[in-house]
């Protein structure tokens, strides 16, 4: 009896030990499973602060890269006033030189734009001239350069209407052609070349003292660059015959020779004088 007693005690020792580990590896399953939920939980946690926080940064940082260009260009680009001052600055130092009739507002047309420019044009233009006066079949004008410049010449007219008196003037006189002299300033062909009578004397047909001509297209206002030297003299032709032009040959005037002194004082007083009353020029065609 004794021994089935000792029996059946060891046996309910062996159960509650038995029972007891097993409460005690349930308990230590949860308590590890519940670690591995907190950490879980714990990194869930601290990876959805980190992505809020990446998230932030990310947009704070977009928002920054976009602010950066208008920044950027406030820092680039000058003001309205800044951009005038500039506009202005380069307009105030060329506007201390002005050309004649001009404004420092703005260029003037017409006019070349500076003395190597202008040397190169007005030299192209003459020998165009001089090969083109060359070329012309009907010995209309012949051209001489005076001392080699190319600048200065003297032109012969060598014809004048056959029917007017001046023709006729020509022959009794045995005067071969009409000598003018032409000079050339730095900006033609913009400007006009003065060109005056040097022999014989001449009275009438618009030829001066001095031997001035009286054309308007010989001042500036009357001036074109599309003018040519022999449309000039072709001009001066007609304006000769039409202002009933003759050799003088009075006695002590004829030995008197024109001077250019004289010619330009009289062409600077006669522009004044047409300027304020009017041109009257004739045509070609009534030469």
């Amino acid at each position: 009896m004794a021994t089935l007693l000792r029996k059946i005690g060891l046996i309910r020792l062996h159960d509650r030990d038995t029972d007891g580990a097993k409460h005690q590896g349930s308990r230590k399953a949860s308590k590890k499973n519940g670690g591995k939920q907190c950490n879980a939980s714990s990194n869930e946690g601290i990876l959805l602060q980190s992505d809020h926080h990446h998230h932030h940064y990310h947009s704070s940082s977009n928002s920054h890269h976009q602010q950066l260009p208008h920044s950027h260009k406030r820092c680039e680009q000058p003001s309205s006033k800044d951009a005038s001052k500039d506009k202005q600055q380069p307009q105030q130092q060329t506007g201390n030189k002005v050309p004649p009739g001009g404004s420092s507002s703005g260029s003037v047309p017409g006019q070349p734009p500076n003395k190597q420019h202008c040397a190169q044009v007005r030299s192209r233009r003459l020998m165009k001239e001089l090969q083109d006066i060359r070329k012309l079949t009907d010995h209309f004008i012949s051209v001489d350069l005076v001392e080699d410049n190319l600048f200065e010449w003297n032109v012969k007219l060598l014809q004048v209407d056959k029917d007017s008196a001046l023709w006729q003037d020509m022959k009794e006189t045995n005067t071969e052609s009409i000598l003018l002299n032409l000079n050339f300033p730095d900006n033609f062909p913009f400007s006009p070349p003065f060109m005056r009578v040097l022999s014989p004397r001449l009275e009438n047909g618009y030829v001066l003292d001095g031997g001035a001509i009286c054309m308007e297209l010989l001042t500036p206002r009357g001036w074109s660059s599309a003018y040519t030297v022999e449309a000039v003299m072709r001009q001066f032709a007609a304006s000769l015959v039409k202002g009933q032009g003759r050799i003088c040959r009075k006695v002590g005037k004829t030995k008197k020779a024109f001077t250019r002194k004289e010619a330009e004082a009289t062409f600077k007083s006669l522009v004044k004088t047409h300027e304020k009353y009017g041109w009257v020029t004739p045509p070609v065609s009534d030469g």
